[in-house]
């Protein structure tokens, strides 16, 4: 087939919202990469190349290859630059940053200036832990946000009693990307009734926060002292973890319902621990013939003898098992992707590409986005749309070639 455009701005949930980005990567480029995969026409704000300092540019296939983004850059420290900045604040839905407090508001691009040319305008700022308080201005990333909120020590504990490491950025894709998407779209749907913009202060700590609070919440209203195994979702009970298959391979069991626990119990052989699922003097025997009865077949056995059996057993996959996973392949989770010759950037291992990339990512999934039919195209992240955008936020092709000489656009 051939590839599908590569925008997604004509359909799709927020078709016809405008968002700036001028973020490069973490939080708020997850909430712009959602945005964009609902419909909304996503333009990235980068740095001119040499001039101030470079933010770091993610590998070409992070940020699903920057799909169906438009990209500029501005130096927004220049007069000329700020000023051709806010000429596309002046039609767009949302801008998007993840500076700390205070520096849009020396760039001159604060809330109050982004207001005077576009009093609808929404913006979302995005920090580790918020605009305001003791550590507004702590630097951090995924781990500081996890740390802070209760994530880590609400974990199991790794092997010398420390916490353990996230297998995924927890807090930048939901602490702090969703929270940002989510905030900005119940702001979109106010300023329906409103006309008025917003401001949103989104802290990923907080989001953090969010994501614990039924931990922080039975502590706060009983004093208990919430960690890992306090109770059947956090490792207390037998029902409700991993198990090793004979083929060195995982299970995850959450057979948290008594019926589910008792199918389970059944079909592995261990009868006699059914009446005992939350008998706390037990649970080690229980975990031992578990783990003797999973010792004696290979995963996908396992899995063909209990999944779809009522037991909520489900294999540990790797990244490399997923992405050829049944269930994910009927749903077309994964889309093919193609990058135009004269786009393809130098491969992994450093040597030029020869003729079109293709390579396969994470397609538009959460529901209601819509799915790509046939190949997406993308383009090198390293791509510009200025002249297009400036010429279509009212600036003269003369004042844009003035601003491309001058080196503040690019």
């Amino acid at each position: 087939m051939p590839p599908s455009a590569s925008t997604a701005s004509s359909t799709g949930l927020l078709a016809g919202v405008v968002v700036l980005d001028l973020s490069s990567v973490g939080p708020a480029a997850r909430c712009t990469r959602l945005l964009a995969d609902y419909g909304a026409t996503v333009v990235k704000v980068g740095v001119v190349p040499g001039r101030g300092a470079q933010p770091i540019n993610p590998p070409f296939y992070a940020y699903s290859a920057s799909r169906g983004l438009q990209r500029i850059a501005i130096d927004l420290k220049d007069p000329d630059g700020r000023d051709a900045f806010l000429e596309l604040v002046r039609t767009a839905d949302v801008v998007v940053e993840s500076f700390r407090p205070g520096v849009i508001d020396r760039l001159g691009i604060g809330y109050h200036a982004l207001m005077a040319v576009n009093p609808g305008v929404i913006l979302c700022s995005t920090t580790g832990f918020g605009q305001s308080g003791p550590r507004s201005d702590w630097a951090g990333h995924d781990i500081n946000y996890l740390a802070v909120g209760g994530y880590l020590a609400s974990s199991e504990p790794r092997g010398d009693g420390g916490p353990p490491i996230a297998g995924a950025t927890l807090a930048d894709a939901a602490g702090g990307g969703m929270h940002a998407a989510m905030a900005i779209m119940a702001a979109l749907i106010g300023r329906r009734e409103t006309g008025a913009g917003a401001h949103l202060d989104v802290s990923i700590a907080e989001g953090v926060l969010w994501l614990t609070s039924l931990a922080v919440d039975e502590h706060l209203a009983t004093g208990a002292e919430v960690g890992p195994g306090h109770n059947i979702i956090s490792g207390r009970y037998a029902c409700y973890d991993t198990y090793q298959a004979a083929d060195g391979k995982w299970l995850a069991i959450g057979a948290i319902e008594p019926k589910f626990y008792a199918n389970l119990c059944r079909r592995l052989g261990c009868e006699q621990w059914v009446a005992h699922q939350l008998d706390d003097e037990v649970q080690e025997k229980i975990r031992a013939d578990f783990r003797a009865a999973f010792a004696s077949r290979d995963q996908a056995t396992w899995v063909a003898e209990l999944a779809g059996f009522d037991t909520c057993v489900s294999p540990v996959q790797t990244v490399a098992d997923l992405v050829d996973d049944e269930q994910y392949l009927s749903r077309g989770a994964m889309v093919d992707v193609v990058m135009a010759a004269e786009d393809s950037v130098a491969s992994v291992d450093g040597s030029d590409a020869d003729g079109p990339r293709r390579f396969r990512q994470v397609g538009p999934v959460l529901a209601g986005m819509v799915r790509p039919d046939g190949q997406v195209a993308v383009r090198d992240p390293a791509a510009s749309d200025a002249a297009a955008l400036l010429e279509a936020a009212g600036i003269p092709p003369e004042r844009i070639a003035e601003l491309r000489a001058k080196g503040v656009v690019a």
